[in-house]
């Protein structure tokens, strides 16, 4: 292929999958799969706020993505605090004039027997992973309403479609984020507003770690997924990179599966 071929190729896609100079958040973002999805907008351009409860591991994530010319910013919040998540939301509302993409990544699982489960134990996982997602979507929702554009991306799960033994807590909280990520998508898309989900099966992150040297688990995966093994939080950006662009406009209030095949058996 010519060099003017290649040129006409990189535009294009630069064109339909345009990040450059886009504002965006990423609640959850110090570690795991939320730290791929900030350095992966970054390096396409985007203005990342990295936003979580851990002040060392946000600024380490920032010298990261400014080495390559990046350009990012940190903030805390607490996704159970709803006083938190407004002040975040206000807070990098007020340094953009208007955030375009908001990823949803916090999340927590404590696997455990359902009958051992305690109230406490339940409301945790509740709290985060579905209120802490939830007041994302509100607080910053309302302001891309306002400016009559944006993407959010929730962070659900194989477990938002498929019942996991020991894990009742989680396997309830992404199954509702699957149904907040429809009733949003359908409510918000007339104000311009996309509101959709990926699907990560098992990922080598810092939440996958007390099982990574449990030969058990190990072999389970290989029988359960398709693709016999854990997935690369690289492999996940891609998935983000497209729901945060324009290349995914008709795309609402989707969850869009990155699972090695976990679902389709």
């Amino acid at each position: 292929m010519s060099s003017t071929s290649n040129a006409g190729a990189d535009a294009y896609l630069g064109e339909v999958f345009r990040l450059q100079d886009r504002d965006a958040v990423v609640i959850g973002g110090t570690s795991g799969l939320g730290a791929a999805g900030a350095v992966a907008l970054a390096r396409c351009g985007a203005r990342v706020t990295i936003a979580g409860r851990s002040e060392e591991r946000a600024a380490a994530l920032q010298q990261e993505i400014e080495s390559f010319g990046g350009t990012a910013y940190t903030d805390t919040v607490d996704v159970c605090d709803e006083a938190s998540v407004a002040g975040l939301a206000e807070r990098c509302h007020e340094r953009h004039d208007g955030v375009d993409i908001l990823l949803n990544a916090a999340g927590v699982i404590v696997p455990r027997p359902s009958v051992e489960v305690s109230l406490e134990e339940w409301r945790f996982h509740i709290d985060t992973n579905l209120t802490g997602t939830f007041l994302g979507c509100r607080e910053f929702g309302r302001r891309m309403i306002e400016q009559g554009s944006g993407s959010i991306i929730n962070f659900g799960s194989t477990d938002s479609f498929i019942g996991v033994p020991e894990e009742v807590a989680y396997c309830s909280s992404k199954g509702a984020v699957a149904q907040l990520t429809r009733t949003l998508g359908a409510e918000w898309i007339q104000h311009g507003v996309r509101v959709n989900a990926v699907g990560p099966s098992d990922f080598v992150t810092p939440m996958a770690e007390p099982f990574l040297d449990d030969q058990e688990f190990i072999e389970w995966q290989k029988t359960v997924v398709p693709i016999g093994r854990l997935g690369q939080p690289s492999e996940l950006v891609g998935a983000l990179l497209y729901l945060a662009s324009e290349a995914s406009s008709m795309v609402v209030g989707h969850t869009l599966m990155v699972d090695g095949g976990r679902t389709v058996i």
